[in-house]
């Protein structure tokens, strides 16, 4: 029995997430913003082995992050961005809290400081 007023899990959304929960991983989605490139030149600035960023790179192609080609012998892998704004999709229906959560806590960081001149007076 579901809870009510929950939705299902998206398996492919937890992916998503999973994938960017690791800082590796985010860089090397930062490093294929600026193109494909190959394990090889992925691994360069990371103090990892090549296996170890492969490893990386499957878990950002199983989370649809990153799709790998061929070029004859190289796999260059090139970033997929549609995967990332599925979660800034979902990411953004907490805006509106976060909106109303901080107007909230002006509101009384502002009170709190009318309160402190008024006793600075006194």
């Amino acid at each position: 029995m579901e809870p009510a007023g929950y939705n299902r899990p998206d398996p492919h959304l937890d992916a998503v997430f999973a994938a960017l929960a690791d800082p590796t991983r985010r860089a090397i989605l930062s490093r294929l913003c600026h193109g494909e490139a190959c394990v090889n030149e992925i691994a360069a600035p990371f103090a990892m082995s090549q296996p170890a960023v492969s490893k990386h790179l499957k878990v950002l192609e199983r989370a649809g992050l990153v799709e790998r080609g061929v070029d004859r012998s190289r796999r260059p892998a090139r970033l997929k961005a549609a995967p990332m704004a599925e979660a800034a999709r979902w990411l953004e229906e907490f805006r509106e809290f976060w909106s109303s959560s901080l107007d909230q806590l002006d509101d009384l960081l502002e009170n709190l400081k009318q309160t402190q001149q008024q006793d600075a007076k006194q």
